[in-house]
């Protein structure tokens, strides 16, 4: 059974990270995607901000996601390259992340997202990666 058919049939129990982080899957499909968490106090750093690695992890699962919509059966991914800009920090409430494929070809595919308050929609960061399209 392929991943999108394990999120399909258990939702976040599928992944381990979403389960241990609390991220919810919205909608997803042709080449895109939505999640959303919560920012727990344990999720902050020594400045008291969500902590930079979780918005680059929530966009990096959201940009996943959107992938493997498009991937056939015998496909799977790894990243190759990732960047982050951050644009505002945050320490409390619902953070949406937004993933899209931006090209997706045999060997390689471009894809960026966006983390979001879920509240505003202010932009709190933005990635973009490509990823190695990989034969099984």
């Amino acid at each position: 059974m392929g991943y999108i058919d394990k999120i399909r049939r258990t939702g976040r129990d599928a992944n381990p990270f979403f389960t241990m982080m609390g991220i919810d899957v919205g909608e997803y499909g042709d080449g895109q995607a939505h999640l959303t968490m919560e920012v727990r106090p344990d999720m902050l750093n020594g400045a008291g901000w969500l902590q930079g690695g979780v918005y680059v992890a929530l966009a990096d699962e959201a940009i996943a996601l959107a992938l493997y919509t498009l991937l056939a059966g015998n496909e799977d991914i790894a990243t190759i390259d990732e960047h982050t800009s951050f644009m505002k920090g945050v320490n409390a409430g619902m953070i949406a992340a937004t993933g899209r494929v931006i090209r997706k070809g045999r060997r390689v595919a471009f894809a960026e997202g966006e983390v979001r308050s879920a509240e505003d929609g202010t932009l709190l960061s933005r990635t973009s990666a490509s990823f190695a399209v990989i034969a099984r």
